[in-house]
């Protein structure tokens, strides 16, 4: 039984504290893929960042792995350990250059989407003008595809995702993103969404964020809620769990170095409000759902599906072993 977390966010520092790593292991969660980085990011500042958890993780071979391989995952529970692996949430730290996903994938990252909230020169955000894949979005899905890592659709447009999955040869995740028709939220996914990303034999995982749930203080049955209607419409095997639980700590000031608008990348007109911050499930959720999930009528087989094998299934037929 491998339980899989798709997308958590540690403060953007290489000081970070894995603490809330530990948590959630401790709660049943055996691989984490943990944000180090997005389009608000310059690349000196992701970098730093990367540097800094591979050496935490490093340091403590005891506690943690740095994930290549979906044997690599299955060998760090056997051991006692938890497995992570990195995601970058959007197109701008690789430059303009397919060629900078290879130098990521060799560092851990092991998931990409191409645009966070807003458009770029490669792709569209959920909150910005449909203009669809660019001419160089499309090298960047080739390269993604090309070295194995799984390509997220999570914070990309509508119409611009569509064409996403349909340009990838590999399953593509929604890894935090949950069903607009049960939460008409700018970030939630419409049923035409999930269906696409089934198609392509992928997993969309709902996130456990107050705003998209719609639930003022998310709790387990909230999730399950969310991922009993993907199963519904898609099929049990194409949903997961990405909780998006966002960790601050203090003394960490993990802000975009330069000018940079949190206004713009969360906009008011989407319904973000900077006085009203979302709340998070607890890491504790984790242990809630198998129990939730069972009384919206899913079987014990069914539940390990969406708590971890249905990812486990996409990174196996996506992920190859990094060239260093």
């Amino acid at each position: 039984m491998i339980n899989w977390d798709a997308h958590f966010c540690l403060p953007q520092h290489p000081q970070a504290d894995f603490t809330p790593i530990a948590e959630l292991q401790a709660a049943g969660v055996n691989y984490v893929s943990v944000c180090v980085g997005a389009d608000m990011n310059p690349v000196s500042q992701v970098m730093s960042v990367i540097a800094g958890y591979r050496a935490t993780i490093a340091a403590n071979p005891e506690r943690y792995t740095l994930a290549r391989s979906v044997d690599d995952i299955i060998r760090a529970a056997a051991a006692g350990r938890i497995a992570i692996g990195f995601d970058l949430e959007g197109s701008l730290p690789l430059l303009e250059q397919p060629e900078m996903v290879d130098l990521y994938a060799s560092l851990g990252v092991r998931q990409i989407h191409l645009a966070y909230n807003r458009n770029n020169s490669a792709a569209d955000g959920c909150h910005d003008s449909a203009r669809g894949l660019t001419p160089l979005g499309y090298r960047m899905v080739a390269a993604i595809n090309d070295a194995g890592i799984l390509m997220d659709c999570s914070h990309a447009g509508r119409v611009c995702s569509l064409e996403i999955m349909a340009a990838s040869s590999k399953p593509v995740v929604f890894s935090h993103a949950n069903p607009y028709t049960l939460v008409q939220h700018g970030r939630n996914v419409t049923d035409e969404q999930i269906l696409a990303c089934a198609a392509t034999g992928g997993v969309v995982c709902v996130s456990g964020l107050s705003w998209f749930l719609g639930a003022a203080r998310p709790g387990a049955a909230d999730v399950a809620r969310h991922v009993a209607y993907v199963a519904e419409i898609a099929g049990v095997a194409h949903v997961g769990i990405g909780l998006d639980i966002c960790v601050q700590q203090p003394g960490l000031d993990d802000t975009p170095p330069g000018a940079f608008d949190a206004g713009y990348w969360w906009p008011e007109t989407a319904g973000y409000k900077a006085d009203q911050p979302p709340s998070f499930t607890p890491t504790g959720v984790w242990r809630q759902l198998p129990a939730e999930l069972r009384k919206l009528g899913m079987n014990d087989s069914e539940v390990l599906m969406v708590l971890g094998r249905n990812m486990m299934r996409v990174a196996q037929q996506t992920w190859l072993a990094p060239n260093t």
